[in-house]
């Protein structure tokens, strides 16, 4: 079964920057697509970046120009750089394979944006 571990998570004041990270161990990574997820306090996780295997992003309307997400295979991980953050961004993040199949969520990493 496949675990996935995020960090990069933090305080920072609107308009700064976090790079997150998510690595997979005990299984394949290579030939999935991922998403990282965002979870804002009290409401429900929602997807707001995709990486297929053949590198081709995706992004919804409320992080587009401001976040982009990458992988490296060869160390298991996917990334998530955050630029321009605002308030509206603090909530916990978690990283997944998209479609059926879905792992185990990890524990997430929280991401707090002050006005």
């Amino acid at each position: 079964q496949v675990q996935l571990v995020e960090s990069g998570g933090g305080w920072v004041q609107a308009g700064g920057s976090l790079r997150l990270s998510c690595t997979a161990s005990g299984g394949s990574f290579t030939l999935y697509n991922m998403g990282w997820y965002h979870q804002a306090p009290d409401k429900q996780r929602e997807l707001v970046a995709t990486i297929t295997s053949g590198l081709r992003t995706n992004y919804t309307a409320s992080v587009k120009g401001r976040f982009t997400i990458s992988r490296e295979n060869a160390k298991k991980t996917v990334y998530l750089q955050m630029n321009s953050l605002i308030p509206a961004d603090t909530g916990v993040y978690y990283c997944n394979r998209l479609g059926s199949g879905r792992w185990a969520w990890g524990q997430g990493t929280q991401v707090t944006v002050s006005s």
